[in-house]
């Protein structure tokens, strides 16, 4: 473990970031899962896939 990343951890616990903040990232975390889920039970579009063409 880096000694910045235990200056980090001090920093937080002596300044815990504000409800407002931890709610937003908690909604972005649950946001990604969400969207890992629905991939996982739809599958993925072939639209979006990238198709490999040769250049000549």
């Amino acid at each position: 473990m880096n000694i910045r990343w235990l200056l980090r951890a001090k920093h937080w616990a002596q300044n815990p970031p504000s409800v407002s903040r931890m709610k937003f990232v908690c909604g972005i975390i649950a946001l990604c899962i969400l969207l890992v889920v629905i991939e996982k039970l739809f599958g993925w579009p072939e639209a979006l896939t990238v198709s490999r063409t040769r250049l000549r």
